[in-house]
């Protein structure tokens, strides 16, 4: 199952390069094989940085690229594309005279150059600095889980929905619906809407129907005005403000908030992308404030089960359960990429 999902990743990740969305792309290909520890992988994060490069003469996206298609060709030798693809970057960076690497020589005739002696010195001092940053710089993920369950073909299913939340990129988002699983706000409701091929949408607390849910914390907003106190929004019009630019996009198996309109509406209902739908029309506008790492093929039949008026599946599919795992600190290497 792994492999087919990195095989989709590829898939998906080469033709957004082809349509010139690279940045799609690696976002594409780092929740996919986040160590870019297959050769595929490496190919396409060197094919879309250079394209990246190229557009906007970047001499250090020129050399990311560059390490990226000469690793992935080490790991593969035997793939002609990979060798073909570094050898033209290689080219391309001699006429604009870039070197792969910034580094100067640093020995000659088995001593150490001018260069040499000052890296070395320069060398305790990055070692120290790269300590203290990697004990203070980390990314926080929130963990939750979705026990399920639903009726396919007249046979009762149940199944677990992990979910990684991203309070960095979006801790307004990140921190509601955490606290709505915290209060319990979600046990027992249903996902009154599933279109297949696009996304399943649950989280209306209050009426079940779609028509109801709101904030559970105060951000600004009642019912998308902003309002100086939230003495003066009752509580079931509390809304959220858009954090929808934070460089997450609708991929396969994140997670969205759904709105009543245009602006700052987000409340407490919520929609799950399977994992065969891209529905890039929403970035931008929805918010995308994490991503499912386990159970999303639960997503995904549950998209294709009957529905009947206004997209209501026609059993009820059901969140038995929702609970908070716990909160962790990350520093993935390829943040840089």
């Amino acid at each position: 199952m792994a492999d087919e999902a990195l095989a989709e990743a590829w898939k998906k990740a080469g033709k957004e390069i082809t349509k010139g969305k690279n940045e799609g792309a690696l976002q594409t290909l780092r929740l996919a094989d986040p160590q870019a520890s297959d050769a595929m992988t490496g190919r396409l994060v060197g094919e879309a940085l250079w394209n990246i490069a190229k557009s906007n003469d970047s001499r250090s996206d020129y050399r990311k690229a560059a390490m990226f298609l000469r690793e992935a060709n080490k790991k593969n030798p035997k793939d002609k594309k990979t060798g073909e693809l570094y050898n033209k970057i290689r080219n391309e960076m001699q006429d604009k005279r870039i070197g792969e690497t910034l580094i100067p020589k640093l020995f000659n005739n088995g001593g150490p150059t001018l260069a040499g002696i000052v890296a070395i010195l320069g060398g305790f001092v990055l070692v120290l600095a790269i300590i203290m940053i990697a004990n203070t710089e980390s990314t926080t993920t929130d963990t939750i889980e979705l026990n399920l369950s639903w009726s396919e073909g007249g046979v009762d299913k149940q199944g677990v929905v992990v979910i990684e939340l991203y309070p960095d990129e979006a801790p307004v988002h990140a921190e509601n619906f955490k606290q709505l699983v915290s209060q319990g706000k979600y046990d027992g409701t249903m996902f009154h809407r599933v279109i297949d091929d696009f996304m399943i949408q649950g989280g209306d607390f209050t009426s079940g129907n779609g028509q109801g849910g709101h904030a559970i914390i105060w951000d600004g907003y009642c019912n998308g005005q902003p309002k100086a106190s939230s003495s003066d929004c009752p509580a079931d019009q509390w809304t959220i403000g858009d954090e929808a630019d934070n460089g997450l996009i609708h991929t396969p198996c994140s997670i969205s908030m759904a709105k009543t309109s245009p602006a700052h509406t987000g409340g407490s209902q919520f929609f799950l992308i399977p994992s065969d739908s891209t529905p890039d029309w929403l970035d931008g506008v929805h918010t995308v404030f994490g991503n499912i790492t386990s159970g999303c093929d639960h997503v995904t039949a549950i998209s294709q089960v009957a529905t009947g008026q206004n997209d209501k599946p026609v059993g009820d599919v059901i969140i038995e359960s929702a609970v908070f795992l716990g909160s962790e600190e990350v520093d993935p290497w390829y943040k840089f990429w």
